[in-house]
């Protein structure tokens, strides 16, 4: 006979969403990403047994319409306390709302004994509907690419799944004034831009598989760093007229120009942003790089930076 459990923890990373591949499905199959798990944002809760139904949180109404939503689709009580000791930043692109979803989902699923997969959860709570990326480091962490969708697709499948080299760093440039777009705003986004051109998703597939994924396997952060800058160039320019430019955020854009002159690489925004990224090789070049930054641009007093690293496992559940 199996116990119930007392308390049940999810520790989920967040994730660098490093681009679509084909966001007009010319071959009747949508999106396709590619992105990794992050070291340095993750979003921790703890879920325990309640008289009644209680968060105690970050982000308390976001979480507690999570759980009642859940328990409601589930068929199970709401009379549960959940703790999120750190949560993702919310809409700067890290995927605070899937990571916070499939957290609580995982943690109602231990807890009640359910028996559901990761991605039963991602269905239950909408998630996936374009790119499978927190769906896929949710699971595995790493490196991750995901196959978009297809008419029968319930959520995006993971193609490929790769360890990051430890050393790799990538360097975040946060704007506090802004949020990238979400909800109705990017759901209204992407119905107004134009058709993406076939021939350049077919370029962009053509250097994933081609060499990107083999400069990951081969340890080669220069041609993989190249080949996210070119993809990331293509689909900024895409969504430009729909964020204001390739960069939600103009400093944000300005600063990571200058990041590539010093030789930084993987330049880019994740998702909507504003958040901006960049890599190098390892931990004393992000040091010297985000130092000469702060003192070349010192008066973009709205940016933050961040050294981080990918990091190559999926959530942590743990069960008390």
């Amino acid at each position: 006979m199996n116990t119930t459990p007392t308390k049940v923890t999810v520790i989920a990373p967040a994730r660098l969403h490093m681009g679509f591949i084909d966001l007009s499905g010319s071959l009747n199959r949508y999106f396709g990403s590619i992105g990794l798990a992050l070291n340095d944002f993750e979003t921790k809760l703890s879920l325990t047994a309640s008289y009644r139904s209680y968060v105690n949180a970050q982000a308390p109404e976001r979480t507690q319409q999570c759980v009642q939503q859940l328990c409601q689709k589930l068929g199970v009580s709401d009379q549960v306390h959940v703790d999120v000791q750190s949560a993702i930043p919310a809409h700067i692109g890290l995927g605070s709302g899937t990571q916070l979803a499939l957290a609580v989902g995982m943690a109602l699923n231990v807890f009640y004994q359910l028996d559901l997969s990761i991605r039963d959860i991602a269905h239950l709570t909408d998630r996936g509907g374009r790119s499978g990326i927190g769906i896929g480091v949710f699971e595995k962490g790493g490196l991750v690419v995901d196959g978009g969708r297809g008419k029968q697709t319930i959520t995006p499948p993971v193609l490929v799944q790769m360890s990051v080299p430890e050393d790799w760093r990538f360097i975040l440039l946060l704007d506090r004034r802004g949020q990238g777009l979400h909800g109705d705003g990017e759901i209204q986004a992407f119905k107004k831009l134009p058709p993406f051109s076939k021939e350049e998703a077919a370029r962009l597939c053509y250097l994933l598989l081609m060499q990107g994924l083999p400069a990951v396997a081969e340890q080669n952060l220069d041609e993989f760093g190249a080949v996210i800058t070119q993809l990331q160039r293509s689909v900024g320019d895409y969504f430009a007229p729909a964020q204001g430019g390739a960069f939600t955020s103009r400093e944000v854009g300005e600063v990571m120009a200058w990041c590539s002159r010093q030789g930084a690489v993987a330049i880019g925004q994740t998702s909507w942003g504003p958040t901006g990224f960049c890599a190098v090789s390892n931990d004393q070049q992000a040091s010297e790089l985000v130092s000469a930054a702060k003192q070349r641009f010192k008066n973009l007093v709205n940016l933050d930076y961040v050294i981080t690293r990918a990091t190559n496992q999926g959530a942590r559940i743990i069960v008390e």
